[in-house]
């Protein structure tokens, strides 16, 4: 098989380790807090159903945890058999983060949770309160050093090519670690997550009020979940809206492919648009299925409802800031954020070859001694490494990503988004001034059942945006896809994708079983 179905079977098997970690991931984050937050109105009140509450939360907790952790492990191997050749080039500063989070994140979550588990009775009501809290705020901080590692892959920085060693070696940690698209991503993340436990946790309590049954344990518990949720999904659209500026800074083809925006004109001046008019935020609209290239004249919507000047607004605050579309990043000439004008996406093809031949010509020098050769090269490629990446590509068409799946995704994210801001609105209302009617508003209570599943499809469509967005790029303008895959046989990979499907698929049937029948026993037994 070719490099293509190398590529395309490599990337699937990621994908779909990756989406089946994530199933798990935030609910453990979210529901996390739920449970510490019911032990800690148990250690304040000294109220034993506050402790059942504790101990019935901690349950689901800890069979969701427990997958997690297998599935989690399986996607970091896969860096070293599917995609050495990227761990080659950058495993000196990709690994630290991962490495940080194995020894003091997952230490310190693996610690304190057996304290969780197995110290009601055996330790103080407030260490036991403690490790609860530690246990979720150490689950939080493997969420940042993972988070770390990938904001890195979406804007590199904190680094130095060495073409000796052919590796890139960490030169700031800080500026890897504080990132502001790693403070960004990791707090949109957590939040999003917190949204997505707490709708779990809503979505039990629904259900125990339409069927009638543990009816004081969901109502009481609605005065924890309806506003930690509100709150919850308030953050996760601001930190969203943060994530798109910095998107907009540093994936401005991302962010045309999330809006689906082809042409906005040329701009050399300061902050212009073509027609000084700024360019819309697309709400709804249904893609030309017939549009195969940015630029082969074809119609890019059938139709499509556009808020005028939205878009400019949200990323620079002003109406009339420029945001370029796919064909303009394409052919350059716009002027960017720092002010310089952009250059077209072939001159960056020529400068990424000239930096790979300078690369091997520095190699061949060093190699027969010729250390002033050696060192004309190393200045040559030095000066055009930053688009070392673009020179593995053969057309420029390559470096667009999938449009329809990143766009249609991010709607589904925000649309799901609004909705469930709404309903914890309401709900929240309804939890603390019309709490005696809750059991009966069974409208609120379906609609609570029924986002509840499709709280996984918004965190799923929002990895989605993230990573197809940003193709073909592992590394962000350096590192392009088909380069950083190992040389193993593609029939080796697929066997390993359905071995991987299988699994993943029995682990998820058995956690929704145990979930089931956990469930359905309720707080009374544990």
């Amino acid at each position: 098989m070719d490099l293509e179905s190398l590529v395309s079977w490599s990337r699937a098997q990621f994908a779909l380790t990756a989406m089946y970690h994530w199933l798990f991931v935030p609910l453990t984050l979210g529901l996390g807090v739920i449970m510490s937050l019911a032990e800690t109105k148990y250690y304040r009140s000294g109220d034993e159903f506050w402790k059942k509450s504790t101990k019935f939360w901690q349950k689901l907790f800890g069979i969701n945890f427990a997958i997690g952790v297998a599935t989690g492990i399986i996607l970091e191997f896969q860096f070293g058999t599917n995609w050495s050749n990227y761990s080659w080039f950058v495993g000196d500063i990709f690994g630290a983060p991962l490495a940080i989070e194995g020894i003091l994140a997952f230490f310190m979550e693996s610690t304190f949770i057996a304290v969780m588990f197995f110290g009601w009775g055996k330790v103080s009501k407030g260490f036991h309160l403690a490790s609860s809290w530690l246990t979720i705020i150490g689950a939080t901080i493997s969420a940042v050093w993972i988070l770390v590692a990938n904001a890195w892959m979406q804007n590199p920085q904190g680094m130095v090519f060495n073409p000796e060693t052919m590796r890139n070696e960490m030169s700031d940690f800080w500026a890897v670690a504080l990132s502001p698209t790693a403070i960004i991503k990791f707090l949109h993340t957590v939040t999003s997550s917190w949204t997505l436990g707490t709708f779990f946790a809503l979505g039990i309590c629904a259900l125990y009020l339409l069927r009638k049954r543990n009816v004081e344990f969901a109502r009481r518990n609605l005065k924890i979940i309806a506003p930690f949720g509100f709150v919850a999904a308030m953050l996760t659209a601001m930190t969203g809206h943060s994530s798109a500026v910095d998107v907009a800074t540093n994936q401005p083809m991302k962010l045309a492919a999330m809006e689906a925006i082809y042409d906005t004109g040329k701009c050399t001046g300061e902050g212009c648009t073509e027609d000084g008019k700024g360019i819309g935020l697309g709400v709804i609209g249904l893609l030309n299925p017939d549009k195969q290239l940015p630029d082969d004249g074809k119609p890019s919507h059938i139709f499509n409802i556009e808020a005028p000047r939205l878009l400019s607004y949200m990323v620079a605050g002003t109406g009339t800031h420029y945001v370029p579309g796919v064909i303009n990043i394409l052919e350059g000439g716009y002027r960017q954020p720092d002010g310089k004008i952009a250059i077209s996406t072939e001159e960056k093809m020529r400068r990424g070859r000239i930096a790979i031949d300078a690369l091997n010509a520095f190699r061949a020098a060093r190699k027969a001694g010729d250390s002033i050769s050696a060192e004309q090269h190393r200045t040559v490629l030095m000066e055009n490494f930053p688009y070392y990446g673009y020179g593995y590509f053969t057309s420029k068409y390559e470096t667009v990503p999938n449009i329809p799946l990143t766009y249609y995704s991010f709607r589904v994210m925000v649309g799901l988004g609004g909705a469930f801001l709404l309903l914890f609105l309401i709900l929240t209302w309804y939890a603390y001034k019309r709490n005696e009617k809750l059991a009966s508003t069974r409208w609120l209570l379906w609609a609570s059942i029924i986002l509840t599943p499709l709280a996984w499809v918004a965190s799923e469509a929002g990895w989605v945006v993230a990573e197809v967005g940003r193709q073909p790029w592992t590394i962000q303008n350096l590192l392009p896809v088909h380069a950083a895959i190992s040389k193993i046989e593609a029939s080796s990979v697929m066997i390993t994708f359905a071995l991987f499907f299988l699994l993943f698929t029995i682990m998820l049937v058995a956690e929704i079983n145990i979930m089931r029948k956990a469930i359905k026993q309720g707080p009374d037994q544990h």
